[in-house]
Formats: structure tokens, C-alpha cells, sequence
């Protein structure tokens, strides 16, 4: 297939779920960079109502598609096509995902309720952490604990982590000023049948990008997807095919048409 100009200064360190959008002429309106005091960043918004936005993983031979080519071509191949797509949430060096994950309805990954021992804890385990989900036409992001509670039946789902921002309060782990800036991306539902995600252009620390997804985007909670060299998306309008690092690509979050 054609490939596209390849802009790696939008990846990042964890390697996240792709987000697809299904109508070109939508997609082509969806992506616009945004600045927020000292940064930048490419929003996109996707309408559930018109937009096909899904998760994958895996393709027909039960291997992870690992590159946004791979889904693209597998989609065209059934007369698809791939608008959009973004890295959707941490996986392991198999690129597995490491917590849950649902595609059509299936739980294909289970929840993770893990706490790590490790100080400082890998950003997962920095609880609460969270779960971005559809169900019934309806997008949100909730922390894991309230999605066990709740247990809503999701068409699709993943888990990632940290919540950026938990009922309009930042991650209480979240430092201002913090010198840990790296490249990052997350996700959010500013109402539910929109979807909202965001990935930077440089590095923020974790408070500033709270902060974006609360004060600027209007989300009441948001929820980090991952950081570093992982993140990257797909994006004919931007001109975007980016190439995965650690590998490959594990859950991608998308939009088909």
C-alpha cells in the first residue's frame, strides 16, 4: 500500500491500542493541532454516530497487527479502510495488552488489578488506573475500580494507566513543574457519544497533560494510553503513518470505514 511521510516526534515510550475512524470526508475534519501554554498537540475528535471507531489487535492468523500497514491492508482486503488510527493502551514485549481488552464483544484479555512493588511504579500500576470503553453507542472512561463495580457490557474496551483526570480531579501522583517530560497520548469521552484523543508534539510531564485534557479539552476524566517511544498514529490527513517502536504495536485504537 502507499506509505505516508513518517513525523516520529509524535511517538512515545509505552506501547498503547490503535483508534480507527471509518469516513474519510469525517476524518479529514477531525485532526487539528492544538497549543496549550508552552505545548503542542494533535486532537482528534470522532463522532460514534458517524464514525466507526473500533479496537484491534489481532489479525486473521491470530498475530497482532503490530503496524498500522498491517491493519490497513487487512482491511482493504475486505474493502475497508483505515481513516484513522493510534496505539490504544500498554502491551508486553509479545504485544500482548497488559490489562483488559475487548474487540466486538469478546473479552480477549482479562482485567488487571495488579500493584506493583517497584518504587517508583511503572505508570500502569500508578493507580487508579483506568479503562477507556464502548457500549450500546456510548464512549467513557472510568478507573478500574468503578468498572468493576459497574461491570458495563463493552463492544470494546482497554485498560491503560494512569487516569490523567478522575471525576474534573487530576491524578493525585501528578507533580507540577515535574521534570519528567516525555512524548504521550491519551483518551477521553467530553460526552458520550464523542471520543476525544490526544497525542503530543514533544514532551509534557503528566500534570501539564492532565491538565490539556481537563481545562482545555473539557474532560472530566481521562486516561493516559502511553509515553516515550510508543505512541504513534495513522493519519492520511496529517500525512502520518508512524512506525512502531518496541517492535510493534500491541491494541490499536481505530476509526473504518
Amino acid at each position: 500500500m502507499r506509505h505516508m511521510t513518517i513525523d516520529r516526534t509524535l511517538l512515545g515510550t509505552f506501547l498503547p491500542i490503535a483508534f480507527l475512524a471509518v469516513s474519510p470526508a469525517a476524518a479529514k475534519a477531525a485532526c487539528q493541532r492544538q497549543s496549550f501554554e508552552d505545548s503542542s498537540y494533535i486532537v482528534c475528535d470522532f463522532h460514534l454516530a458517524t464514525d466507526d471507531l473500533r479496537t484491534f489487535w489481532r489479525g486473521p492468523d491470530d498475530r497482532p497487527y503490530a503496524t498500522f500497514d498491517a491493519l490497513a491492508d487487512d482491511l482493504a482486503a475486505k474493502d475497508k479502510t483505515l481513516v484513522f488510527a493510534m496505539n490504544g493502551g500498554m502491551y508486553g514485549d509479545d504485544l500482548s495488552p497488559i490489562g483488559l481488552y475487548i474487540e466486538g464483544s469478546r473479552e480477549l484479555h482479562p482485567v488487571n488489578t495488579a500493584t506493583s512493588t517497584e518504587r517508583p511504579a511503572p505508570n500502569f500500576y500508578k493507580k487508579p488506573n483506568g479503562v477507556f470503553l464502548v457500549a450500546n453507542g456510548a464512549a467513557m472512561v472510568m478507573t478500574t475500580e468503578d468498572f468493576l463495580k459497574e461491570a458495563p457490557s463493552a463492544d470494546f474496551a482497554t485498560q491503560s494507566g494512569p487516569m490523567l483526570v478522575i471525576d474534573g480531579a487530576l491524578h493525585p501522583a501528578f507533580i507540577p513543574g515535574s521534570d519528567s517530560v516525555k512524548e504521550r497520548n491519551g483518551i477521553c469521552a467530553p460526552v458520550p457519544d464523542r471520543v476525544t484523543v490526544a497525542i503530543t508534539e514533544g514532551g509534557v510531564n503528566f500534570h501539564d497533560f492532565g491538565r490539556f485534557f481537563r481545562d482545555r479539552l473539557g474532560c472530566d476524566n481521562a486516561l493516559f494510553l502511553d509515553g516515550g517511544s510508543a505512541p504513534g498514529i495513522y493519519s492520511p490527513e496529517l500525512g502520518r503513518d508512524d512506525p512502531p517502536a518496541h517492535g510493534g504495536y500491541g491494541p490499536i485504537i481505530a476509526v473504518v470505514e
